[in-house]
């Protein structure tokens, strides 16, 4: 029997495949294989972390075990830390992140829209957005401490100003990326301005702006520990901040995991709703 026989019976009859040509790895197998390599770096990682910690590297005070952290874990998912679980903690922290980028996604995407399409609002406006972008968000906490005060105003104002650049740069690049062809074409069937921007450049740039929330949610993320050095109990930031300050290490090391892993998961969920917002990326 031939190779090529071979080949073309092998998925139906099961037999094993000729030398030199490789089945198709399955889905689920391939998934279960990435999550075990996951799990062994993992326990590699703490097995590391956990042999530093008994060859006392560094104090413990400064380091502590693997078991330290998930004890303050443990008690901080049930008796609480500063008065609050350490889920309200996140709760608090990913409702501000929430509202900080919900803003920022209203003034961003129009902003880029505007940019991306018309060059001599791009000329007095990009500049404006590069610079924000540039600058760190402690750079300006202590500015909107002093406009706002020091309750909830100057946290989202801080997320906003950080989440906005990145959108609003995401929207105006994948504006500016529509082809050509596209605009001229809507042109040629009678669309205005306001219909080529809404209409045919909004959806075509749809994917890339989607990227750039995604982005702002990080950015956001990352900003969140300085918007809650400031009163930002209850809060993740805060609490780590407030752990900081009697050298509750562990409680650090816990509250930068639940970051971490809600980043994480945060992050999935985005990707799930660009997936099923533009199903079409990635195709053709």
């Amino acid at each position: 029997m031939s190779t090529a026989q071979l080949k073309t019976r092998a998925p139906d009859t099961g037999l094993p495949a000729p030398v030199g040509v490789r089945r198709p790895a399955r889905p689920g197998r391939e998934a279960a294989q990435w999550l075990a390599l996951r799990l062994i770096a993992l326990a590699v990682l703490l097995a590391a972390w956990q042999a530093a910690v008994s060859a006392e590297l560094w104090p413990r005070v400064l380091v502590p075990s693997p078991g330290d952290v998930a004890h303050a874990f443990a008690v901080g998912m049930t008796d609480g830390y500063s008065g609050h679980l350490i889920t309200e903690h996140l709760a608090v922290s990913l409702r501000r992140i929430g509202i900080g980028t919900g803003y920022a996604a209203l003034v961003g995407v129009p902003l880029g829209l505007v940019i991306g399409a018309v060059r001599p609002v791009a000329v007095v406006l990009e500049p404006a957005v590069t610079f924000l972008r540039t600058l760190p968000p402690l750079a300006y906490l202590s500015l909107l401490v002093i406009w706002f005060g020091i309750d909830e105003s100057p946290k989202i104002w801080l997320l906003v100003v950080a989440a906005l650049p990145p959108i609003a740069a995401a929207t105006a690049a994948a504006v500016r990326d529509v082809p050509g062809d596209l605009v001229e074409a809507a042109r040629a069937l009678g669309s205005g301005p306001l219909t080529l921007l809404l209409a045919v450049r909004l959806p075509a740039a749809l994917p890339e702006i989607l990227t750039g929330i995604r982005i702002a949610v990080g950015v956001a993320y990352t900003s969140v520990v300085a918007a809650e050095t400031v009163n930002g109990v209850p809060g993740i930031g805060g609490m780590i901040r407030d752990a900081q300050r009697y050298n509750q290490t562990a409680v650090v090391i816990a509250g930068i995991l639940a970051i971490g892993v809600s980043g994480i998961v945060l992050d999935a969920l985005l990707k799930a709703v660009e997936r099923s917002a533009v199903p079409w990326r990635g195709r053709g």
